[in-house]
């Protein structure tokens, strides 16, 4: 017998015997274990048609044509058995109208990341694209690339939580050694303002971001603190830009988010990464200004701060600063919740009550 009528007698057998077991198969577990015994990759079906290169064209042709046919004629028997299959399984499945129904609970967004998603989309409406960054950081992004140079007194605002096992503090040396020493150090991000300078060393302007995320200090926990607690930085940088488009960007933003008939004023303070700087108030959500418990008497909420992106981090991240210019921005997400929803104490945000995350 020639190796092409021994081939096809080989098919025929495959086919003969795969209809027969596809007919009297009873469950689609079985059924799935037959489609891999004859149609998976090690199937007898394509081990013969590997010995195809032994045959002559023609009888490749032939063998191939025959092995091609069968296979596709037992896929649609496997199709039609599992339909069959599944048909007769639906038939035995009673229903019991008698027992009581089953309750589905209806999740809804936390409160964090419902503003989170509301602010960037915001944003994205102005234009600005949401980036993100790591929140274990080292020293150099999280402050001496933000103008923050070692031992400078705004460190000691942050509270850092080191991760490294000496932090600068321990460090001896020249401000240069000390400087390329912060490229070592490891922490846990204290703001989000890392996400800006990793994104402007990739990205040349004009840049237009936003980065919400988490952020850490060394803060003891009480109704307006947190160790853990959400940030969202903004920064735009390009040729032109000036206090007057800070201003106008974060009066429509403050008006969107809180009311239309908000008002919103800006008073001289400092950071180190923008020059100048403002911390950023909005007139009283719950009394509208005219003073209450929530603003003590003064009729202002303190929300945000900004300024104008100091030409010493731009120049370095490489950016001209006698050509481009920049605003940047930051805001607790926690406390714009506070105060948009009337939470009370920001340790509920943490404690994954039902009753409260329900409310939102």
């Amino acid at each position: 017998m020639s190796l092409l009528e021994e081939l096809i007698r080989s098919i025929d057998e495959i086919k003969k015997a795969a209809s027969e077991e596809i007919g009297n198969v009873a469950s689609i577990s079985d059924l799935e274990k037959l489609r891999v015994t004859y149609l998976g990759r090690k199937a007898e079906l394509n081990l013969i048609l590997r010995q195809l290169k032994e045959l002559s064209p023609e009888e490749r042709k032939i063998v191939g044509e025959k092995a091609n046919a069968v296979k596709k004629e037992l896929e649609e028997k496997i199709r039609e058995k599992e339909s069959q299959l599944s048909h007769t399984k639906e038939k035995k499945e009673i229903v019991d109208f008698s027992l009581p129904g089953k309750k589905y609970y209806v999740s809804s967004e936390h409160p964090i990341q419902k503003l989170i998603n509301e602010i960037c989309e915001f944003f994205i409406g102005l234009g600005y694209e949401v980036v993100s960054g790591p929140e274990a950081e080292i020293d150099y992004y999280n402050f001496t690339a933000l103008n923050i140079p070692p031992y400078h007194p705004a460190r000691s605002m942050h509270d850092t939580l080191y991760l490294s096992e000496s932090t600068l503090f321990e460090l001896e040396g020249t401000e240069d050694e000390l400087r390329e020493a912060t490229r070592k150090i490891a922490l846990l991000r204290t703001h989000t303002s890392p996400v800006q300078i990793r994104t402007m060393l990739r990205k040349k302007p004009p840049l237009f971001i936003v980065a919400p995320g988490r952020c850490y200090r060394r803060d003891v926990p009480d109704a307006t603190h947190s160790p853990v607690f959400h940030q969202i930085e903004g920064l735009a940088v390009a040729e032109g830009i000036s206090f007057s488009d800070l201003k106008g960007t974060l009066e429509l933003f403050l008006r969107n988010l809180f009311s239309q008939n908000a008002r919103v004023r800006f008073r001289a303070s400092y950071f180190p990464f923008t020059e100048p700087s403002a911390e950023v108030d909005v007139s009283c959500i719950i009394c509208g200004g005219d003073g209450c418990r929530v603003c003590k008497d003064t009729g202002w909420l303190e929300v945000l701060g900004a300024g104008m992106v100091h030409p010493n981090v731009l120049e370095e991240v490489g950016y001209d600063s006698e050509k481009y210019t920049g605003f940047a921005f930051g805001m607790g997400v926690e406390r714009l919740a506070m105060l948009k929803y009337g939470i009370p104490d920001i340790r509920l945000f943490f404690e994954n009550n039902l009753k409260f995350l329900e409310q939102f």
